[in-house]
């Protein structure tokens, strides 16, 4: 199959061409047609796996079939996710497959002033990207209002428990209208996260799942590096001198003045990097992930709660360096083969054959 070949209105197909789609990722092929036909979807796919054209792209063939407007203060879909980074891509996303058409869109996230967000929505949007907390915020003020919602997306929902959000989550959802649509999205699926599925979704929703539960991604190479916690610095730089090929680099930890320390040593041999966590205001972090895409710098450190869905093509290797510079206790890092899997899936994703290296203290 080929996206020539899907039922997509014009101006979508063209936004299609624009973007350099040609054939559907599985999860595209599997979704799309359920969701053009208005089917509830659950979906179980891995990060990387085109899950956002495949939930966007039916969801704005909808928009423009319906014939229906967007009424002031409110949003025809919404599409929640757990952090502002990757809200303002999905809707970058969004706004992309839906450039040749008159659909509107708006992004909104805590962690900045919400007067121009407010603006944005004065008119209505058929299109409503937003986090929990700020979408909840708004709700209050009356900014917005979900009593006109057609279609909603959950995304990320196993983070989204791992971050706290089970409540509001719950209190959203008491919010829609009974008649829509609903998109359930997750990259594992334990007990916890089909029961919310079950309390969103219609009887007898599609399940699309493009993988087994939790299974490793073979092409990475994972490593597991015991070793002294004053040693770790030392280690880094040495791996990075010896493998020339990571042009492009991750480095989790746990706090961010330890963030902030391994670039400081990096920078020391020599090595381009940045931080971006929590204490970098938005910009800050938008201009270190703009340089890491665009190659400006080779390696870009992060704590762990910050980055976890940021999209980053073409990173071809992980660190987690647990205690790098800093202190991090070696139980934090994932004990059971899912937990290994999870965290291996969500940070290497390239067709490069990417590494993903761990480093622990040693406590023997």
């Amino acid at each position: 199959m080929m996206f020539a070949d899907l039922p997509l209105a014009n101006p979508l197909q063209r936004a299609i061409r624009a973007v350099g789609y040609e054939t559907p990722t599985p999860i595209q092929e599997k979704s799309i047609p359920s969701l053009l036909e208005g089917r509830d979807l659950l979906g179980i796919a891995q990060t990387g796996t085109g899950k956002t054209a495949a939930f966007a792209l039916p969801i704005l063939q909808r928009l423009l079939e319906s014939g229906n407007f967007r009424a002031p203060k409110t949003c025809r879909v919404l599409v929640l996710l757990p952090t502002r980074e990757l809200a303002i891509q999905v809707e970058e996303c969004f706004r992309q497959y839906a450039q040749f058409t008159a659909i509107s869109t708006a992004c909104i996230f805590g962690g900045v002033n919400d007067a121009s967000q407010k603006r944005n929505l004065i008119r209505g949007v058929d299109v409503l990207v937003a986090t929990p907390g700020r979408l909840l915020d708004l709700i209050g003020q009356k900014a917005v209002s979900l009593k006109k919602l057609e279609v909603f997306v959950l995304d990320e929902a196993d983070r989204m428990l791992d971050m706290g959000f089970i409540h509001d989550i719950r209190k959203v959802v008491a919010l829609l209208p009974q008649n829509r649509q609903n998109l359930f999205f997750s990259a594992t699926m334990p007990d916890s996260i089909l029961d919310l599925a079950k309390s969103i979704l219609h009887a007898d929703p599609v399940r699309v799942e493009v993988a087994p539960q939790s299974t490793p991604i073979e092409r990475i190479h994972q490593e597991l590096y015991r070793i002294d916690k004053r040693r770790k610095g030392a280690l880094l730089k040495e791996l990075l001198a010896g493998h020339p090929e990571m042009q492009k680099v991750l480095v989790f930890c746990r706090t961010k003045h330890g963030a902030d320390k391994i670039v400081r040593v990096l920078e020391k041999a020599g090595v381009k990097c940045s931080a971006i966590h929590g204490n970098k205001s938005q910009n800050r972090r938008q201009e270190a992930l703009g340089k890491f895409k665009k190659e400006e710098i080779r390696v870009l450190v992060a704590t762990d709660s910050r980055p976890r869905k940021r999209k980053l093509p073409k990173a071809n290797s992980a660190m987690r360096a647990a205690g790098c510079l800093a202190t991090r206790p070696a139980a934090k890092i994932p004990e059971t083969p899912k937990g290994k899997s999870r965290a291996a899936k969500r940070r290497c994703r390239t067709p490069r054959s990417p590494r993903s290296s761990k480093m622990r203290r040693n406590l023997s």
